[in-house]
């Protein structure tokens, strides 16, 4: 049996800047947590650094780092850095992700190769890392989307590099379970964030908006509690992949 507690514990966030890992770090932080802070952009640093400073505003001890997760050596290099200035590892959480709508008959080889590193190929190697890293009893979540569990149009290379990441977890979870790891995947509707009104235009919004209660789409806020529940008392849930959507879709 693993504790019920964030106190005291290392967690790793991925794309821990802003929007959903930025609220992550806040969050586990409230419940004493201590935080490594990814972020993968320049742009990214000052939302880093302001959440470093509310991490340790929580009375958590935190850092901030930075990598390119598409570059394995990267991956490493982020959890020894997380490690090294930690100590050991208790969760590790990928928010890592990135979206393209767009016709498969326009989409160009550059195009299908960067969706499928930042969604696949980052996911599979942090979730590597992280079941070497990790303290026993630890905990491994990746963001994934509801997309999975659609069937629609333009997001051929967004769901299509995300759904491996469910092989990958289910993997996960059988080889890391003699060790009390669990390893799991959320997977939010269309998140009320900048990186989604990006690729809609205004009528598909609210579309996707009358699919969920409420008639609105999923909120970080909505996301980032089912972090701390599968970072603490959820740890038996393992292998699988949580429709958080409001109802949006379901297999």
């Amino acid at each position: 049996m693993t504790e019920h507690t964030l106190n005291g514990k290392n967690v790793l966030i991925a794309g821990g800047a802003k929007n959903l890992g930025g609220l992550i770090a806040r969050q586990v932080a409230d419940q004493g947590a201590n935080v490594a802070i990814h972020y993968n952009s320049e742009s990214s640093r000052s939302d880093a650094e302001q959440t470093l400073a509310a991490v340790e505003a929580a009375g958590g001890r935190g850092v901030v780092l930075s990598g390119d997760l598409t570059k394995p050596q990267n991956v490493t290099k982020l959890f020894d850095d997380a490690t090294e200035a930690l100590g050991q590892l208790d969760v590790a959480v990928n928010t890592v992700g990135k979206v393209l709508r767009k016709p498969i008959t326009e989409t160009s080889e550059e195009e299908y190769d960067e969706m499928f590193d930042v969604n696949s190929k980052a996911a599979y190697f942090f979730i590597k890392e992280a079941g070497t890293h990790l303290a026993d009893g630890g905990k491994v979540i990746t963001i994934v989307t509801s997309l999975l569990a659609a069937f629609t149009d333009g997001y051929s290379t967004y769901a299509g590099g995300k759904s491996p990441v469910e092989h990958f977890t289910r993997a996960a979870a059988k080889e890391f379970a003699e060790r009390g790891i669990s390893v799991t995947a959320i997977a939010p509707g269309p998140m009320d964030t900048p990186f989604f009104y990006g690729q809609e235009t205004p009528e598909r919004v609210e579309f996707h908006k009358s699919q969920a209660m409420g008639n609105q789409l999923t909120k970080i806020e909505d996301i980032a509690p089912i972090v701390r529940f599968l970072s603490t008392e959820g740890w038996w849930i393992t292998g699988q992949t949580i429709l958080a959507n409001g109802g949006y879709t379901t297999r």
